[in-house]
C-alpha cells in the first residue's frame, strides 16, 4: 500500500505542482516562505512532499530562535535543539505534536547527538558560547560535561573553543567538532579523558574550514570511519577513528552542516549555496543527498545533481523555499525533518518521502 501511495502522490505532485504560489501563514501568525502548492521536490528515487507548517508551535509558549539539529529516538519522539534559553531541547512526536521541552538555560545550544549506552539513550549537547560539551538524559539531567581543552592544556591561551558537534564511537569515544573556534576535531573516551586532537585552520586535506559537524561512517562495517564536516571548503572529509586524513568528498556550492548516515545513504543541510560568484548567498539553502558511493543522487531545494567526467558541477539553491538548512532527521519511513538556522525564527519543516 505504501508503494502504490508513494506512485500516487508521486504522479499527482508532479500534476499539479507548480500551479501556484502560496505564503503559508500558521494559526499564530509566523510567515513562511513561499512554497508552491502541493509542491514535490527532489531528484530520481529521492522526490518528497513539503509539509512547511508540520513543527509549527506556539511561539508565546514554546519560542525558538534558531532551530538547530534534531534526532529521532528508539521511541520514536523527535527531540530538537534550540537555541532559545527557556527550552533548549523541545520534543515532538511524528505528528508534529509538542511532547515536552526542557532546557539547561544555555544561551546557544547547538549540536545534538543520540547515544545508546544499551541500559539508556543519552544526550550529547554542544553550546558553542559557553564552550560546554555536556551529556544528558533524554529528560535533561546531566550526567557528564567533558573538560574545555584550554583547561587541559592542549590548547594555546590565543585559541578559542567553540563546540558544534559531537559523535560517539561505539566504544563510547567522543569526538568534538570545534567548528567555531579552532578547527579541531578532539577526542576523548567515555570518562571525558583526553586521548588526542588533530585538523586545524587551514587548506591542507587534513586541515578544516568550519569544521561544524562530525559524525560515525558506519555504512561499511569492516572500516567504520569519521565523516567530518569542512563546511567553508564544501567539502566533507574522511578520517580513521585515529584520526588519519583519508579522502575528501567534495561538493562544490554546498557548504554543508553535519552529515547523517542512515542505512547505506548520508543527508545533509546546506547552509548556503553559492548563487553569486564564488560568495555564499543568504537565504539559499537546501538538502543534499549522497549514496554509499559518496555521491550526490537528489539535492531537495536545489539543482539536480550533474557529474561530468567524474566530478560533480556546482549545486546551489534551485527553489526558494528554505533559508539556511541546519540539519535533517531521517525517520523509520525515510521521511526527512529539516531544522533551518537564522529563518525567522521559523519551525522544522516535515518532507514526505514519496
Amino acid at each position: 500500500m505504501k508503494t502504490h501511495r508513494r506512485k500516487f502522490i508521486k504522479m499527482s505532485g508532479l500534476a499539479i505542482g507548480g500551479l501556484a504560489v502560496t505564503p503559508v501563514v500558521h494559526s499564530f501568525g509566523i510567515i513562511n516562505k513561499p512554497v508552491l502548492s502541493e509542491q514535490i521536490i527532489g531528484h530520481g528515487d529521492f522526490k518528497y512532499q513539503v509539509h512547511q507548517e508540520w513543527g509549527n508551535l506556539n511561539p508565546a509558549t514554546t519560542p525558538v530562535n534558531n532551530c538547530h539539529e534534531m534526532v529521532m529516538d528508539s521511541k520514536g519522539r523527535l527531540i530538537m535543539s534550540t537555541d532559545e534559553p527557556r527550552n533548549n531541547i523541545i520534543i515532538y512526536d511524528k505528528s508534529g505534536k509538542l511532547l515536552s521541552s526542557w532546557t539547561l538555560d544555555l544561551a546557544s545550544a547547538h549540536g545534538l547527538t543520540l547515544f545508546d549506552e544499551g541500559d539508556q539513550e543519552v544526550l550529547y549537547i554542544t553550546d558553542p558560547n559557553s564552550g560546554k560539551v555536556i551529556k544528558t538524559t533524554t529528560d535533561g539531567k546531566v550526567l557528564l560535561t567533558l573538560p574545555s581543552p584550554k583547561k587541559i592544556g592542549i590548547y594555546k591561551e590565543s585559541e578559542n573553543f567553540k563546540p558544534t558537534e559531537t559523535a560517539i564511537a561505539d566504544n563510547g569515544d567522543i569526538y568534538v567538532a570545534d567548528g567555531y573556534g579552532s578547527q579541531y576535531i578532539i577526542q576523548y573516551n567515555a570518562k571525558g579523558e583526553y586521548i588526542r586532537h588533530w585538523g586545524g585552520s587551514g587548506d591542507n586535506d587534513d586541515q578544516f574550514n568550519t569544521a561544524h559537524g562530525v559524525a560515525i561512517d558506519r555504512r561499511d562495517p569492516d572500516n567504520i570511519t569519521l565523516m567530518c564536516t569542512s563546511r567553508g571548503h564544501n567539502s566533507f572529509k574522511r578520517f580513521g577513528m585515529d584520526g588519519q586524513y583519508l579522502n575528501t568528498i567534495f561538493l562544490p556550492g554546498a557548504y554543508v552542516c553535519r552529515a547523517v548516515l542512515d542505512d547505506d545513504i548520508m543527508y545533509s543541510g546546506v547552509c548556503w549555496s553559492r548563487l553569486k560568484y564564488l560568495n555564499r548567498t543568504s537565504d539559499s539553502g537546501f538538502i543534499t543527498i549522497l549514496n554509499k558511493n559518496n555521491k550526490v543522487i537528489s539535492n531537495p531545494g536545489g539543482t539536480a545533481p550533474v557529474y561530468e567526467n567524474g566530478k560533480l558541477r556546482l549545486i546551489t539553491q534551485d527553489i526558494p523555499l528554505f533559508n539556511h538548512c541546519h540539519d535533517v532527521c531521517v525517520d523509520n519511513d525515510k521521511n526527512l525533518y529539516v531544522c533551518q538556522w537564522n529563518a525567522n525564527k521559523t519551525y522544522p519543516i516535515k518532507l514526505e518521502r514519496v
